[in-house]
């Protein structure tokens, strides 16, 4: 795991085969033990004397595997490994919910990062190639999904509008739920995130004559 993380850089993340990918290839019990080996190692580095115990880290390790799905195995480990590296404090203690905070913020850089690199491919002008027109297009569809359900940091309802997305992942993920019903949900989620962004980002009143 190390040897992986060593000069791991968000373009490889990106690349690197999905949790889906790995969970038909390997099994949920699989995908889930190499989960749990990589969050152990996370809260193993951390001189902390407060951290999640193994029931803990099973159940974190069991949500991430059915919300990530279509993110990869690196990018979890390039998460964990910039939250321990990028001067977090943690104050003597560390929970689960601190953890899945730390992942969802390195994948809202994730988000920035592709949408960047997408306006950069754009901006090379139109290429012959259909298999490179294909891809950008491609590119761009992820790109308007991540950012839709970007969560505005600002929103005062940010975690449970988050966990409520987790939740209905999960929901879907076991067959609770239809898949119009989990998009009906993760809707409602946009439209609230959206209406707070567009209220936040819009010109103050003219004063009063």
């Amino acid at each position: 795991m190390a040897e992986v993380s060593v000069g791991l850089t968000l373009a490889q993340a990106a690349a690197a085969p999905k949790l889906f990918q790995l969970q038909r290839q390997l099994g949920d019990r699989a995908l889930v033990g190499l989960l749990v080996l990589v969050l152990r190692a996370f809260v193993d580095s951390l001189r902390v004397p407060d951290k999640p115990d193994a029931a803990d880290i099973l159940e974190l390790a069991d949500t991430l595997a059915q919300t990530y799905t279509h993110d990869s195995l690196k990018d979890l480990i390039l998460a964990l490994k910039q939250a321990r590296t990028n001067g977090t404090r943690f104050y003597q203690s560390l929970d689960t919910s601190t953890i899945y905070r730390l992942i969802s913020e390195y994948f809202d850089r994730k988000a920035s990062f592709l949408e960047s690199r997408h306006l950069d491919m754009k901006a090379t002008g139109p290429s012959h190639d259909a298999a490179t027109v294909a891809t950008i297009a491609g590119a761009g569809n992820v790109v308007a999904t991540i950012l839709r359900r970007r969560l505005d940091p600002d929103h005062p309802n940010r975690e449970s509008l988050r966990r409520k997305l987790t939740i209905t992942k999960g929901k879907e993920a076991r067959g609770l739920i239809t898949p119009e019903q989990a998009q009906q949900q993760r809707q409602e989620v946009e439209t609230a995130n959206y209406r707070h962004a567009t209220r936040r980002k819009a010109p103050p009143a003219p004063p009063e004559p």
